[in-house]
């Protein structure tokens, strides 16, 4: 069997496609995969470290207003086009599946219009502009939240999987990552990130956080900056005069290389609301303080954080609300309240999906049938 990968531009993207290529080869040994991205995405780097073959198609993001730069993107799209299908002749997949990303776009519809079996995953709750074109051409839509279900037509084939998990990320053990992270187990632990390069506006606020923690020696806060961020906190911490050397119960680390371990030792989460990490605090059951990122395309990241607090395993912060005091309001409410919390957890923990990757998987097979 032979699979056609294609999706790119961010991580979110990315990873999703690369947990289905894992997950059929483990499936099925002898599966052939082929990844398609461009050679300016994200995916042109982290792809064949993967050890995934890759070819490029020539595409660009387009804007939603007439430009010189949107017809320029609109030729490249043609081009894409042939190239995809000539790609397709080439390799002849049994399948082709999209991650979303404006990559999808050319590959999948040239798919679609050459009789290949077409399956498409969205992960937000308000998916992106190159899913909602695809979504009448494909033979199967696989979504993460319910809510965004609306935006495709209703006579697509639509199923909810979730968003693949990496296995780690369910199996890692609270005693042995506290060890590795130098934390306590026995202690209510509040991981606060802004994600793999961080959010200085989160950065600015925990100050306050961290000063209320450090005086009750049951809690301690993990913080995670991000590199750029790291030594602009250290100094504002010692300025507030708060001890984070790791003697204390506050942890500030630039990065988490296996972030399986962070999530294994906390009791309530602070973050943005991307799709990917969402997934893994509802498969771990870990209720979350959301501040979505204001900037994503279309915002879909509050789309995704109103998706959980409409459900309540979250309490959402938008970013022009957010200041210290309102934080750690939230924060200590949560704290001094554990059956709230628990019970956030609980629906988190419904929420969840931690067998996406099986479904979607099974959803790639009924369409090859």
């Amino acid at each position: 069997m032979r699979v056609l990968l294609t999706g790119g531009g961010t991580g979110g993207h990315i990873y999703p496609a690369l947990a289905i290529a894992r997950g059929l080869q483990v499936k099925e040994p002898g599966v052939e995969v082929l990844y398609v991205g461009t050679r300016r995405g994200l995916e042109a780097d982290i792809v064949p470290k993967q050890g995934v073959p890759f070819r490029t198609v020539t595409v660009e993001g387009w804007g939603r207003k007439i430009s010189v730069q949107a017809v320029k993107a609109g030729l490249k799209l043609c081009k894409g086009c042939v190239e995809s299908w000539r790609l397709l002749r080439e390799y002849r997949p049994q399948v082709v599946v999209g991650t979303g990303g404006f990559v999808c776009g050319p590959v999948v519809l040239a798919a679609a219009m050459m009789g290949i079996p077409t399956v498409i995953h969205e992960q937000n709750a308000l998916p992106g502009i190159t899913n909602r074109m695809l979504a009448r051409f494909v033979d199967a839509i696989c979504l993460t939240f319910p809510e965004s279900a609306g935006y495709f037509p209703g006579s697509a084939s639509i199923y909810r999987t979730g968003l693949p998990v990496r296995p780690e990320i369910l199996s890692a053990d609270r005693r042995e990552a506290a060890e590795k992270l130098g934390l306590d187990a026995d202690r209510t632990t509040i991981l606060v990130t802004g994600g793999s390069r961080g959010a200085q506006s989160i950065n600015r606020v925990v100050v306050r956080l961290a000063k209320e923690i450090q005086s009750l020696p049951n809690l301690q806060l993990l913080h995670v900056t991000g590199s750029a961020g790291y030594q602009e906190t250290i100094n504002r911490f010692q300025v507030a005069g708060i001890d984070s050397a790791g003697r204390g119960n506050i942890t500030i680390m630039p990065y988490i290389y296996h972030m399986e371990h962070a999530l294994a030792v906390s009791d309530l989460v602070v973050s943005r609301a991307g799709a990917t990490f969402l997934s893994e605090i509802l498969a771990r059951g870990i209720p979350a303080i959301l501040i979505p990122y204001p900037h994503a395309a279309e915002n879909h990241q509050e789309y995704n954080a109103r998706s959980l607090e409409k459900e309540g395993a979250a309490v959402v912060i938008v970013e022009r609300e957010l200041t210290g005091e309102s934080l750690s309001s939230v924060v200590l409410d949560l704290l001094r309240n554990p059956a709230k919390r628990e019970a956030m957890g609980a629906k988190a923990r419904n929420l969840g999906r931690p067998n996406a990757l099986q479904e979607i998987l099974g959803v790639i097979e009924e369409v090859t049938q």
